[in-house]
């Protein structure tokens, strides 16, 4: 990530925050920019050990709360989920996720194929879809060269 990038990100966040009366707390602060700098779509327990190397004393309770904030906040998406823990990304802009059943890492990848798929009017009828995501599931190239 580019550093107008991350700061224009870093702005956004803070001004997300004050949007809706929230503090920008150092804790907060910290979770957010460990987040931006991951590209593996980390659990609540990978970032928790990120953020304790700035803040030693932060505890579980409050990086899983601040995390889950930022997904009610739109800020970050959550990943997955589907049976294993959660994960989470800090790019927000359109784009699909791969997951390995095998290693279970998530990729990101764009495509307008997925971005222009049309909502079948029976989904229409029952739902008032917000957002369109598609999460592949299969194995990687690095697990099917191990076999």
């Amino acid at each position: 990530m580019q550093r107008n990038d991350s700061k224009e990100k870093a702005d956004s966040f803070i001004q997300k925050f004050r949007d809706h009366g929230l503090k920008v707390t150092p804790q907060r602060t910290a979770i957010y920019h460990e987040l931006l700098k991951a590209k593996d779509h980390p659990t609540i327990e990978v970032i928790l050990k990120k953020v304790r190397t700035a803040l030693p004393s932060i505890s579980f309770d409050t990086v899983y709360r601040t995390v889950l904030s930022f997904a009610d906040y739109g800020i970050i998406q959550i990943v997955g989920g589907y049976g294993g823990s959660k994960r989470f990304d800090a790019d927000i802009s359109q784009h699909h996720h791969f997951r390995c059943v095998r290693c279970e890492k998530i990729e990101d990848f764009r495509s307008d194929y997925f971005d222009n798929i049309k909502i079948p009017d029976e989904v229409k009828k029952q739902f008032n879809v917000s957002q369109k995501k598609v999460l592949l599931e299969g194995i990687c190239a690095e697990c099917s060269k191990k076999k």
